[in-house]
């Protein structure tokens, strides 16, 4: 039995009641528009590494083929969202606070829309949750309701943790945007199909659904999608914006209090939105990629407010012309809602895997912002921050950029909600101040890793040639050794020889000696044999 209703519920600190606008989305039901005229496809449409093109200009690529692969662990694959001619493969504006361009792959449709062969699974009960989540990393798909973190890494939380309760976040609590709201009423079994899928992949033993109390209809819908399924329940959350904030909400559904600097994987739970659950569910059972989504096109110059099921890569003008949108009376085009959501400098960016909502807000929606006045010290901004940080403390530092002060004061855990910003009575953009502080640290950061290996190639480098000079003085030493015991050798061998020819010259000179001393005696010894033969001779006489 599905025990929405009886199951106790936690708070957590703060919260705001913000206009919803949602009705205005929610008269018609989901609707795929027209095949554009062309599709633009970022590289990069998620946290991590962009992908790594695949393709090249000219080749022709069917609906679902994977023209950009993954090229780190937080990496997801691009794949064509109609069948076409690739056209183009450069730098091209996308939906960025920058506004600046990014590398993209473009796409002329050919009208056919054909599809890749589909591959889908037959039992995915049978294979491994490790080799699931491969399939689901090569689908692309991404998370659906936030930055769009890679499905598969949260859905793999390793062999030592072991995750109790899956979140499925229906909440969507941000104004305006009624994308999962539509998905909940209308599609509520691909969302089961997810689910179960999403339970194997992460052995989970429990599943616990989050919708708020303003969505009644895809309340109901919901519970009769899961009615039998074991250990599941659809539960009614109060409305109260940003409820839809992971820790938060776990907090709401569970009373447990995530770390400050951890995940809901700490606390035995994975929080997956419910646009995901489904995007899995067609990844494994239909074999399709994550190539579209259902975005939200609304606001006040929007004639026809609705929800449609967009190819990813659409420029967002071409939604708004098959909305009855006038571009004349936007005062503010934003993606995502008026709290978290973004500026965009034109109108003819191309939705991304985390587009959920376009606003095309005019100066009725969102009034032009009011003068900015000193901060009288009210605290109202401490009463609604949901993560109870000091945000007038957080101002006072961020303004006078005294960087190491915010941090003392847990700026990281700022989730830029936007809930401060919107009681302050002084009309002070306090989100945009810490962004900017953020901002300054990061950049602050970076220049101290810069300067610290900076430090270390120099370091590096002086030990090096350190090394080399030492290594060359061996050398030097090694080869004036050789050379002296040359040296050495060589002076010994000519003393020897000198050494010898003086005792050639020396025997030389006795036996020179010798042969005229023998010559001097033999004429000696001739002339006394004369004069006794002459003596002989006179006495005989």
């Amino acid at each position: 039995m599905i025990g929405a209703i009886r199951r106790q519920l936690w708070t957590f600190h703060g919260g705001v009641h913000p206009v919803q606008h949602k009705h205005v989305s929610t008269q018609s039901p989901i609707r795929r528009p027209r095949l554009p005229q062309r599709i633009v496809l970022p590289l990069h449409q998620h946290i991590g590494e962009p992908a790594e093109v695949v393709v090249k200009v000219g080749d022709h690529v069917l609906k679902g083929q994977m023209i950009a692969h993954a090229t780190g662990y937080v990496s997801a694959p691009v794949h064509a969202s109609t069948s076409g001619k690739v056209v183009d493969i450069g730098e091209a504006p996308i939906p960025h606070p920058s506004g600046l361009s990014a590398s993209c792959i473009v796409i002329e449709p050919d009208g056919e829309d054909r599809w890749i062969e589909h591959s889908p699974v037959e039992n995915y009960r049978e294979i491994a949750p490790s080799a699931l989540r491969n399939i689901i990393r090569e689908a692309g798909i991404v998370g659906l309701g936030g930055a769009g973190f890679p499905s598969y890494i949260k859905l793999n939380p390793g062999h030592h943790k072991m995750v109790k309760t899956l979140v499925l976040n229906g909440v969507e609590c941000e104004p305006f945007i009624t994308c999962d709201d539509m998905l909940m009423r209308e599609r509520a079994d691909m969302i089961r199909g997810g689910i179960e899928i999403i339970r194997h992949a992460l052995q989970a033993e429990e599943c616990l659904i989050a919708i708020e109390d303003n969505k009644t209809a895809a309340f109901e819908s919901m519970r009769k999608a899961v009615a039998g399924m074991d250990k599941v329940e659809v539960v009614q959350v109060p409305t109260l914006y940003p409820q839809g904030s992971e820790k938060q909400l776990v907090r709401v559904l569970t009373g447990k209090e995530v770390p400050r600097d951890g995940l809901c994987l700490n606390v035995g739970v994975v929080c997956v939105n419910v646009g995901t659950a489904a995007a899995v569910h067609r990844a494994i059972h239909l074999g399709e990629p994550l190539i579209s989504r259902i975005v939200t096109i609304t606001g006040g110059a929007v004639g026809q407010p609705c929800n449609l099921e967009v190819l990813i890569g659409t420029p967002m003008n071409e939604l708004l012309s098959q909305c009855d949108g006038d571009i004349s009376r936007i005062e503010r085009m934003i993606m995502g809602g008026p709290m978290m959501g973004f500026a965009l400098h034109r109108s003819d960016l191309p939705v991304i895997k985390t587009t959920n909502c376009v606003l095309a807000a005019t100066v009725t929606d969102l009034p032009p912002a009011r003068p900015v006045m000193p901060c009288i010290r009210c605290g109202a901004c401490a009463d609604a921050c949901p993560v109870n940080l000091l945000p007038q403390q957080l101002y006072w530092h961020s303004k006078t950029k005294d960087l190491d002060k915010v941090q003392e004061y847990d700026l990281f855990d700022c989730i830029e909600c936007g809930a401060c910003s919107y009681v302050c009575p002084s009309n002070i953009p306090l989100v945009q101040y810490f962004r900017y502080a953020k901002g300054d640290i990061w950049t602050r950061e970076r220049e101290k890793e810069k300067s610290e290996l900076a430090r270390k190639r120099h370091e590096s480098r002086q030990k090096r040639l350190e090394r080399e000079k030492a290594e060359r003085e061996a050398k030097r030493q090694q080869k004036k050794s050789a050379l002296d015991a040359t040296g050495m050798a060589e002076k010994g061998q000519e003393e020897a020889a000198a050494a010898l020819q003086r005792a050639e010259t020396r025997r030389d000179a006795a036996l020179r000696e010798a042969e005229k001393r023998r010559g001097e005696g033999w004429q000696e010894g001739t002339k006394d044999d004369a004069s006794r033969t002459r003596e002989s001779e006179r006495d005989s006489n």
